[in-house]
């Protein structure tokens, strides 16, 4: 560790120590807990806007790009700490094993935040915002625009870099920082422009407070009000756009019961027990109602709640979920692992089927349901491997680890009048995909009213990957303006208004159900329509022009590239 003659930690050290504590800070804003749920927009934005203050302050890009890494890492390294639960606890990796995994894995994604900070910087810098003589600009108008410059760079840089940590590679945009503003004044623009869009305001507006700050002690301590007003104006913005009534309703509300049975990750799949975990959703799905008006028209159960290919399970156990449907009149709804063999060649899908108690049990064991969703978007390692890494897979020991893809629309599920679009696990992280879902399409009928996820996050035991699920969770419910329901194995399950709020929840880590009325809705909010298009555009269309400008004023100087 580098020190002064005189002792004390050498300037470089202490930037990168505050940095990685800024980090660290900066990843409790994406759920509640240790947090209040009011806090997590402002502590977002002051620790985002300290990176922001360290990469303008920076000596070149290169200090700019550690800047970035460093913050990154603490972010990273504390935000999917609990990836360590399930590859030690579950997955059987030894201990610092696994946490070298969790660590490389902030790495990677700290390289997306360094790139950002690096190009901000680098694009930044005053030698390219110079009028062209091609096109001269008054000083007074050049001035009052480069006011706005740095935050706009800052925000276009950000976005671009979250669109590609949540793109490349099949993506991983856990920890979007549009995420942190849920409950925040920013949440407005969600049905307008989506996470990546909130994602831009919170970036823009982390640094208008930079701005702010790097100008109070200066002669021209007012230069940093412009951007930060038009900031505020946005958050006034998103108050007013948050008034705004998205959706009408679709059809008559219908009762849904969702299953919550808290069996351990090391039970599960354990051949011993499989059939007691089973019993407790028997059990559980066949309560009778607390209220005699609220009798379930849908029973909707975890992913892979059958823990196993559907023609290994025995008729008669089929046949018990079906006298569950039948003895309710509901419609059951069950995540499970179904297996086609077709031309000599076996096909595995992770996938949500939907029966009631007029379907047979020959029916239900070859796989033959008219309601059928095989989940698309599959994690890396959990449900397919990558090439060159099944000894990381065998390493692990991970249950039902290859499974096929499904296609990304698929058709919808008609349940008493609403159309059902199911998605499992992971895949409500990917905002983009579940439009195609809520869009109607001429192949395959009218968009969803109502979205249903099905989760297992027993992997990751009682920690914070729980919480920032339902936070993710929300925000689909604030794109697409249509209730989110959520059937989870240890939680959180709960049922989630078409504006994000959390009308129901149960507990984590313990089993219940909830029995709720559920409206559907009906309506396209304009980023359904339009998608990350229109931020996708600003962002990358920002970064281009400042690049070729940026690009031609080092040509006419005959400076090298730097």
């Amino acid at each position: 560790m580098r020190r002064n003659p005189s002792g004390t930690l050498s300037p470089s050290v202490q930037r990168t120590g505050l940095l990685l504590l800024a980090g660290l800070i900066h990843t409790l804003a994406f759920a509640p807990g240790p947090l209040p749920a009011w806090a997590l927009p402002f502590v977002q934005l002051l620790t985002l806007s300290v990176l922001c203050i360290h990469v303008w302050r920076s000596a070149g890009p290169r200090q700019a790009a550690w800047s970035g890494f460093a913050f990154g890492l603490g972010n990273f390294a504390l935000g999917l700490y609990w990836l360590h639960t399930s590859m030690h606890v579950y997955g059987g990796m030894p201990w610092a094993l696994a946490a070298v995994a969790v660590l490389l894995l902030a790495a990677f994604e700290a390289l997306f935040i360094a790139s950002a900070s690096a190009l901000s910087y680098w694009l930044g810098r005053p030698s390219h915002i110079a009028p062209s003589p091609e096109r001269p600009q008054s000083p007074g108008r050049l001035r009052r625009l480069a006011l706005f410059l740095p935050p706009l760079l800052w925000a276009c840089a950000w976005t671009a870099a979250e669109w590609l940590r949540g793109t490349l590679f099949t993506g991983f945009p856990w920890l979007n920082i549009g995420y942190a503003h849920v409950d925040g004044y920013l949440a407005g623009w969600a049905p307008v422009l989506g996470t990546y869009g909130v994602a831009w305001l919170a970036a823009y507006s982390a640094g208008a407070l930079a701005a702010l700050y790097l100008q109070s002690d200066g002669k021209d301590a007012r230069n940093g009000l412009p951007p930060f007003a038009l900031a505020a104006l946005l958050g006034i913005g998103g108050l007013l756009l948050a008034q705004v009534r998205w959706y009408s309703d679709h059809g008559e509300p219908m009762v849904v019961r969702l299953v919550q049975g808290n069996i351990p990750q090391s039970q599960k799949f354990d051949p011993l027990l499989i059939q007691q975990g089973m019993n407790t959703y028997h059990h559980l799905a066949s309560l009778p109602p607390r209220q005699e008006s609220h009798v379930p028209d849908l029973i909707v159960l975890p992913e892979t709640v059958i823990p196993m290919p559907q023609d290994r399970l025995p008729a008669e156990q089929w046949q018990r979920w079906l006298d569950i449907a039948a003895a309710s009149d509901a419609t059951l709804m069950l995540g499970v692992p179904l297996h086609d063999r077709s031309q000599g060649i076996d096909r595995y899908t992770n996938s949500v089927i939907a029966f009631d108690g007029g379907s047979t049990p020959d029916e239900l064991q070859q796989g033959q349901t008219a309601m059928r969703y095989d989940k698309h978007h599959l994690v890396p390692f959990g449900e397919f491997i990558p090439p060159g890494f099944r000894w990381f897979v065998e390493t692990m020991q991970i249950p039902l680890g290859d499974f096929a893809r499904g296609e990304l629309r698929q058709e919808l599920f008609p349940i008493k009048g609403q159309v059902v679009a199911p998605n499992i696990c992971y895949e409500d992280v990917f905002g983009e995909e579940i439009l195609h879902a809520v869009r109607p399409s001429e192949t395959l009928g009218p968009g969803a009213s109502l979205l249903i996820n099905l989760s297992n996050l027993a992997w990751f035991g009682d920690s914070w990957a729980l919480r920032q699920h339902l936070q993710i969770a929300r925000m689909r419910s604030l794109e697409t303006a249509r209730p989110m329901l959520r059937a989870t194995n240890t939680g959180a399950t709960a049922v989630i208004a078409p504006d994000g709020a959390v009308r129901m929840a149960l507990p984590a880590m313990t089993p219940g159900v909830i029995d709720a009325e559920v409206q559907g809705t009906q309506g396209l909010t304009p980023y359904v329509r339009a998608g990350n298009l229109p931020i996708l555009l600003l962002s990358w269309g920002v970064l281009a022009a400042l690049l070729a400008r940026r690009l031609r004023a080092r040509s006419r100087q005959g400076a090298p590239f730097s």
